[in-house]
């Protein structure tokens, strides 16, 4: 790439967990300048355990940090004069934070009429506004746990989709806005929510019932729109999802896996028809691919065009061949020195994957200099430290 297409867009970001740095992290993944503002102490999701251990490594990469003690007026102030140079802000505390520390929109847009201010919320204008929401709230009031699970048996998606999602919609938010202010000159307001967020996601299964007039059963127990559309057990008690999604590939199946039987039968050419006839064309074909090892299924699959996959984990993910060729992956250095490989957004620009810098700043590694820029003189950062404004 020639040059990034943020560069020169200054961020300052008021968030913790997932939704709020995600935002951020893309735009510092596509050239922005990201100031993360922290409380005193750092950012509570530094210090998360278990399944949150990797929130703040894999979406505060390439961010700038400054701490403020946003309970006193001193801090808010600073932090008043950060916005006043940037482009976007970004919020992710809980309704009406900001406004009491004296950060709403109403308080900024004054001192910056063409700041972007993008607050991500659980739910957007209307009866549920004030509630507290996460992703796993969003997740069940939302539909996305019942299609998850097995019927009776609601389940969360084994990652922070809904968290991660309502962070790229911020982005797209944020980029529209940018986009009209070339034209307005004016700034404005985005908000983004976890439950609309949900809501979008499982649109396709309100489509359907609108659609068919039955409402769309829980992904294990659906009714697929093709009859081989499954994972599959391997001779080698592995497993591979192996799809069959047109009549040609149905031929080139039963060509590849040596099933003349299937093939013979006139009436199951139609995709239609071997969805109807599935309990019959199933057991077949879950015998013949379990003569199968994995690397053999592989083999076989691999350049036919049928649609396959090997059932991956995350930890797999680091040796995946093709995320090391194709860049994919970036490294980063933790806390603690410790160099790993995490993904960059994925997307490709002029042929290239855009990528932030791969180091996560400490706590308020970068407060001294900010206050530099702003204009504050030695002293004054020596005494605003000393009194624990900021860190």
């Amino acid at each position: 790439m020639s040059g990034k297409p943020l560069t020169g867009i200054k961020v300052v970001e008021f968030t913790h967990m997932v939704m709020g740095p995600a935002a951020g992290q893309i735009l510092a993944d596509l050239g922005a300048e990201v100031i993360k503002v922290e409380p005193i102490g750092g950012d509570p999701t530094r210090r998360l355990l278990g399944s949150g251990a990797g929130y703040f490594p894999m979406y505060n990469r390439g961010k700038r940090s400054i701490c403020l003690d946003l309970k006193a007026p001193e801090g808010c102030r600073i932090a008043a004069e950060l916005v006043a140079q940037a482009d976007i802000l970004i919020e992710n505390y809980r309704p009406g934070a900001m406004e009491r520390l004296g950060l709403g929109w109403d308080s900024l847009r004054a001192g910056n009429p063409r700041l972007i201010y993008v607050t991500e919320k659980g739910f957007l204008a209307g009866p549920y506004e004030n509630r507290t929401a996460l992703d796993e709230v969003a997740q069940m009031m939302g539909g996305l746990a019942y299609m998850t699970g097995p019927p009776g048996r609601p389940l969360r998606a084994g990652a922070s989709v809904i968290d991660v999602a309502g962070g790229m919609f911020s982005v797209i938010g944020a980029l529209a806005a940018l986009a009209e202010r070339e034209r307005t000159g004016k700034g404005q307001k985005v908000a983004a929510a976890l439950f609309e967020t949900t809501v979008y996601l499982v649109g396709q299964h309100m489509a359907q019932k609108a659609v068919t007039g039955t409402a769309a059963a829980p992904m294990p127990a659906r009714i697929s729109a093709w009859a081989i559309y499954d994972v599959f057990e391997t001779a080698d008690d592995d497993h591979m999802f192996v799809g069959v999604v047109t009549d040609a590939l149905w031929q080139k199946f039963c060509t590849l896996f040596d099933l003349p039987d299937l093939w013979a039968r006139q009436e199951w050419r139609a995709n239609n028809a071997r969805v109807l006839a599935r309990g019959e064309i199933m057991p077949a074909v879950r015998a013949r691919l379990k003569q199968f090892t994995k690397a053999e299924l592989l083999a076989r699959l691999d350049g036919s065009g049928l649609p396959f996959a090997p059932i991956g984990r995350p930890e797999d993910l680091f040796e995946d061949p093709h995320l090391l060729a194709s860049g994919g992956l970036a490294p980063v250095t933790l806390p603690d020195g410790q160099a790993t490989l995490l993904p960059l957004i994925p997307v490709e620009m002029e042929g290239a994957r855009p990528g932030a810098d791969g180091t996560l700043a400490g706590i308020g590694d970068h407060s001294e200099a900010l206050l530099a820029s702003l204009g504050y003189p030695p002293d004054a950062i020596s005494r605003l430290l000393a009194n624990g404004m900021v860190q």
